[in-house]
């Protein structure tokens, strides 16, 4: 969301399973929010939800999550010629709807740790473009006790969203 906003985005839409997420994200500047069920059985609904939202169909969408049900709502929610950005690894195989997004001319693009990815992240930081230190909600020291925290801490979710340590 941070990057979407660096970059211009007008309108910010932010889809999660989870309600303390979903309200930092909020509170951090998404113009919406969308729970959805972690199931997520209906995924023309979801589409729906979404494109309501946006007041329309999706330009840009990040696909974070990785499973089959989400990616193909991010599909069907992004409009013709727009971009969906696969975030990370998610399954390893998956049913989707291509015919569709390739009629749509819908382009399919996959971040994964890349080296030129960074260069660009860390001057967004330098300049101060993007400060991520709102994103920083436990900090712990390095110790074999605060590790331990930190784990538990993340393991649990609700309102972790970074999990730092002071070294």
């Amino acid at each position: 969301m941070l990057a979407a906003r660096a970059f211009g985005s007008p309108k910010v839409v932010i889809v999660d399973v989870d309600d303390c997420r979903l309200s930092f994200m909020k509170d951090l500047g998404a113009d919406e929010i969308i729970k959805v069920s972690p199931i997520m059985q209906d995924v023309e609904e979801e589409v729906v939800r979404i494109r309501n939202a946006m007041g329309g169909p999706v330009d840009l969408r990040f696909e974070c999550v990785g499973f089959n049900n989400t990616m193909t709502t991010a599909l069907q929610a992004t409009r013709a010629g727009g971009k969906v950005c696969l975030v990370g690894l998610g399954q390893s195989e998956m049913t989707l709807p291509l015919t569709s997004a390739a009629a749509r001319e819908v382009d399919v693009i996959g971040i994964f740790r890349y080296r030129n990815t960074w260069l660009l992240c860390i001057e967004l930081l330098r300049t101060g473009e993007i400060d991520v230190k709102p994103l920083i909600t436990h900090m712990y020291n390095f110790t074999q006790e605060g590790v331990d925290e930190a784990f538990e801490t993340s393991s649990r979710g609700g309102n972790a969203i970074k999990v730092m340590f002071n070294l």
